[in-house]
């Protein structure tokens, strides 16, 4: 990561972009290089900027966040934070699937921003365990998608495939190294092997295809 972390901004709202653009322009560490009203021109700014991380809205004109997120990731480009009004929300569902590293609400406190940015443009994903695995779960149930062959899982190991099970039940690394009783960084090598086999980027896609290949099952609502 570079000493500033250069950050774009892309929401249909210009109120929006404008209070999230002054709120990380307090901080040192931060710099905002762009700002983009739909998908599209977000893919253009991020081209030319070469951000680090994209605050990018779901529901926006011309390219909605998650085409944006999809092409944007399939070109190797920038982190992308989704923004969204509430967490059970389907498109953040398709958000994470489509490559996104995490998502915020849109009143996020300003430290919660701020250490958001800074954990995605560091390379790690940003997940609240029990929310993400509570969205993921929800629509892997209620709107499943044909699912991937347990085959794509056979790369992995054994310890490995475990490791994918524990993070898709919303484990840090801390807690999984509790459960098999190995040291933390024994976990974070076998995070990094599996997303590497899988050809992912972060523990939000892992998550996705955990349900999607199903590793997981998602649970049945009590009642």
């Amino acid at each position: 990561m570079s000493e500033l972390v250069r950050v774009v901004i892309a929401d249909d709202q210009e109120v929006v972009r404008a209070g999230f653009a002054a709120l990380l322009d307090t901080q040192p560490d931060f710099t905002v290089v762009g700002s983009a009203a739909d998908g599209a021109e977000a893919v253009r700014i991020c081209r030319e900027r070469r951000p680090d991380v994209v605050l990018m809205d779901v529901r926006m004109p011309v390219m909605d966040g998650i085409e944006a997120t999809r092409h944007l990731a399939a070109a190797g480009g920038p982190r992308v934070l989704i923004l969204t009004t509430f967490d059970l929300d389907e498109h953040v569902y398709d958000a994470l699937g489509a490559g996104a590293s995490g998502f915020l609400l849109k009143d996020v406190t300003a430290e919660r921003l701020f250490d958001a940015v800074r954990v995605v443009a560091a390379g790690e994903a940003l997940l609240a365990p029990t929310v993400t695995r509570r969205l993921i779960s929800e629509f892997a149930r209620i709107r499943p998608r044909p699912p991937l062959p347990l085959t794509t899982l056979g790369v992995l190991t054994p310890r490995e495939t475990e490791v994918l099970r524990l993070l898709a039940e919303g484990l840090s690394n801390p807690e999984i190294a509790e459960r098999l009783v190995v040291g933390d960084e024994t976990v974070k090598t076998h995070v990094s092997r599996l997303l590497g086999k899988l050809g992912l980027r972060d523990r939000a896609q892992a998550i996705v295809v955990a349900y999607e290949s199903g590793l997981v099952i998602p649970r049945s609502n009590p009642g």
